[in-house]
């Protein structure tokens, strides 16, 4: 078991999933950095990981500077980030690897998250959250869960969450701004199926598209409310500042462009 920092042995690159190629179809493991700077941690979590055939620990790292460092290199699908780097701000960690890499997802492990904490996390782009005391199977599903398009949250903040957005209105666009923003039916559309709690790959199957069709309208949408992450889509879903229901808003019914 390595315990240096840095690269390790690297896999094909591209996204998790299967591609088809001539007469063969290939799996293409989700490229996992893990940043950790307890060494027994990190290690147990590479040993977990590895185990895992359509895992592949592509890095590690025990510092920011680090993670920094491999995140351009090692081009990871999913990072996992310890919320507690000594005296590093992990909610900056968080926002850089989204800059330097935006199609990264970012899951924060944290050993007794409060709301407001995750809250700040997911300002700052990180998509899913596992606690410390978690199982296997629960580290193991997140991971997969975050490479899919998911965005997990632990059970003991979500009763909270959407509601502290809700009272604070800072999840990254007013009431105003979002009832002003033109969107198309498809994008409506797309908000209530994530709203739900879908990934990319299952709002395809329900609505007939590709995943990267799907993929690019979420991209859109995320830039016109100027979001970070589909949870704070969720959170201006939940709160009603958009419609639920797969339709344009009274406000903007007249202006609103031709679906796709």
């Amino acid at each position: 078991m390595p315990t240096e920092t840095g690269p390790r042995n690297r896999e094909s690159v591209g996204e998790p999933g299967r591609a088809s190629g001539p007469g063969r179809t290939v799996t293409r493991p989700t490229r996992v950095l893990v940043v950790e700077d307890n060494r027994l941690l990190r290690e147990g979590i590479l040993a977990i990981l590895d185990r895992e055939p359509d895992f592949a620990v592509v890095a590690v790292a025990e510092d920011a500077p680090s993670a920094l460092r491999c995140v351009p290199e090692a081009e990871p699908h999913v990072v996992l980030v310890d919320a507690s780097l000594g005296d590093q701000d992990a909610h900056h960690v968080v926002e850089h690897i989204r800059q330097a890499a935006p199609e990264t997802r970012v899951i924060v492990m944290d050993l007794l998250p409060v709301a407001e904490d995750v809250l700040e996390f997911i300002r700052r782009g990180a998509s899913g959250f596992v606690l410390k005391e978690a199982t296997v199977d629960d580290l193991v599903h997140a991971v997969r869960s975050v490479a899919e398009g998911r965005d997990v949250l632990p059970s003991v903040v979500t009763g909270t969450l959407f509601s502290q957005i809700a009272e604070e209105g800072e999840s990254g666009a007013s009431p105003h701004v979002s009832r002003a923003v033109r969107m198309t039916r498809r994008e409506r559309e797309i908000i209530d199926l994530i709203a739900e709690g879908l990934s990319n790959k299952e709002i395809a199957k329900r609505i007939h598209l590709s995943p990267h069709t799907v993929k690019s309208h979420v991209h859109n949408i995320l830039e016109k409310l100027a979001l970070h992450s589909r949870l704070q889509l969720a959170a201006h879903a939940h709160k009603g500042e958009l419609s639920t229901d797969g339709s344009p808003s009274s406000t903007d019914q007249d202006s609103l462009p031709p679906e796709p």
